[in-house]
């Protein structure tokens, strides 16, 4: 069982844990002061790898220093949409890193407000938020290498004070090699479930991209409008159908938006857009999605 860092407790002379933020199978994050910087509160997100039991000394070293370049890759970002990384370290075989606090709701804690008052959030809203989400995405899918996410889903989304969207929550982050279409993780992971493309369960073995991302914000953004996930993709690859028309659950939803969403929620890759520019100019009106005969099949039934 994961061991929770105690409340006081610093870690390498510097970042006080102030508490437990969130915690999951993979590891947990925490929020922190920096004792150097006075004043400064910082998220930590503790990273627990998937060793095995056999690990030799050669493959833990490997894992340490995989995680030292795909750290370092995040800590070069720079971008509005997402938090800072300011520095990575390993302590007790567990790799932290340490990034801007975000102040603010998750977009999950906005939906479950948008169900208590038995209303659905507004498409305008929405699509301001989808805007900023997939320009983070443009700038990390547009890396080298690039940088993909894997686990894009509504409580990883901060909504700050100010209106702005933030994605937090670097814990599947992958970096796709230059010299060949493979990916290393960060973290062995899968994702979540009703956010997760059919290519995504293969863990390494699978092959994910850009699109793969595109996948989850279209699980998101449907979330965001029917206050309910959709269907998961291995239900849909086995019951075709299984997914329930957008607009069946809320009519005020744009016929337009609803392609849109449908198309990004595509079984197959190949039939999603293929970057994030291409979604946003598809979500704000500025190009029509284009539907194959056999991506058609995969909406569902009205």
């Amino acid at each position: 069982m994961q061991q929770i860092l105690a409340s006081g407790s610093v870690l390498r002379k510097r970042y006080q844990i102030l508490e437990l933020v969130g915690q999951g199978g993979m590891g947990a994050v925490y929020k922190a002061t920096d004792l150097r910087l006075e004043g400064r509160i910082c998220a930590i997100k503790e990273v627990l790898p998937t060793l095995s039991e056999a690990a030799t000394e050669e493959e833990l070293a490997q894992i340490a220093e995989q995680f030292r370049m795909e750290a370092s890759t995040l800590a070069r970002l720079d971008h509005p949409n997402l938090p800072k990384v300011s520095d990575y370290f390993a302590n007790d075989g567990r790799e932290y890193l340490v990034m801007d606090f975000v102040e603010g709701r998750d977009l999950h804690e906005v939906i479950q407000d948008t169900q208590r008052r038995n209303e659905f959030l507004g498409e305008t809203e929405v699509l301001a938020w989808a805007t900023q989400l997939l320009d983070a995405l443009e700038y990390m899918h547009n890396q080298d290498p690039p940088v993909i996410h894997r686990d894009i889903k509504p409580s990883n989304i901060k909504l700050t004070p100010r209106g702005a969207v933030k994605l937090v929550d670097f814990g599947l982050v992958k970096v796709l090699q230059s010299n060949d279409s493979r990916t290393v993780t960060v973290v062995q992971g899968r994702g979540t479930v009703a956010y997760t493309p059919l290519e995504q369960y293969g863990a390494d073995t699978g092959f994910t991209d850009a699109r793969s991302d595109l996948y989850a914000v279209g699980a998101t953004l449907y979330h965001l409008l029917a206050n309910q996930p959709p269907v998961d993709a291995k239900e849909r690859f086995l019951r075709p159908g299984a997914l329930t028309a957008l607009r069946q659950l809320n009519p005020n939803v744009s016929p337009r938006l609803e392609r849109v969403i449908f198309t990004a929620l595509a079984m197959h890759p190949n039939e999603r857009p293929s970057t994030a520019r291409e979604l946003r100019e598809l979500l704000l009106g500025t190009t029509q999605p284009v539907r194959s005969q056999s991506s058609s099949m995969l909406l569902p039934v009205m």
